[in-house]
């Protein structure tokens, strides 16, 4: 509500308000350089702002403390672009990020949860032990769904998801999103650009312009 940023003098957003609705699939959209993936990262708490409230689960995320905005952390799945995974750690390393940070799990149990969610993500199951640049840019996205899902969350922010991929290979990360969206039970947030992923998934659409959602 009412949330204000800016780099220096430049003011991003000024009134902007905005609800996200539980179960269903949100595309904000915008010209480039209208701060959609800053918005995002507001949100997640990655950015901070000037003014205005963010609530999450009703929660508002600026009056949190540490181990409150942790729990809140553990109930959101983020994909950035190009997975933005860790180039030193495998897949499954990389999707046992979060567990390790808010889980108390034994390694085997990760194992299998990790791999489980491989599964999930329509990944190989050799494509676990690999390196996120031994594998395609498809692939890189679909291990950073993976990781996004890897607390079953029960938002899920996805920013530009498609972008980088060749027609057919956005079409089938759509589907993958939509059947995980209905099978799961997820909330999705998700900043595209992308005309045929808003038709195809997306339930509404915000629109940024002008410093705020103009629809």
């Amino acid at each position: 509500r009412e949330l204000k940023k800016r780099f220096g003098k430049h003011v991003v957003y000024e009134g902007l308000d905005l609800d996200v609705h539980r179960g269903e699939v949100l595309g904000v959209v915008g010209g480039s350089g209208q701060g959609k993936s800053v918005l995002l990262r507001c949100v997640m708490g990655l950015e901070s702002f000037e003014a205005g409230t963010i609530e999450l689960f009703g929660k508002n995320t600026a009056t949190l403390d540490a181990a409150s905005r942790a729990a809140v952390n553990a109930r959101c799945g983020v994909l950035f672009q190009d997975g933005a995974l860790f180039g030193a750690l495998t897949v499954l390393q990389n999707i046992q990020v979060p567990m390790r940070e808010h889980l108390d799990l034994s390694e085997r149990t990760m194992d299998e949860l990790a791999m489980l969610k491989v599964a999930m993500v329509g990944l190989p199951e050799n494509s676990a032990r690999k390196k996120p640049s031994e594998l395609s840019g498809g692939m890189r996205k679909r291990a950073g769904l993976a990781r996004a899902l890897a607390l079953d969350p029960e938002i899920v922010f996805l920013d530009e998801p498609t972008a980088g991929l060749d027609p057919i290979g956005a079409a089938a990360f759509d589907q993958l999103i939509a059947r995980l969206q209905r099978t799961l039970g997820l909330t999705v947030y998700m900043v595209t650009h992308d005309l045929d992923s808003i038709f195809a998934i997306c339930n509404r659409v915000a629109v940024l312009a002008d410093k705020r959602i103009v629809r």
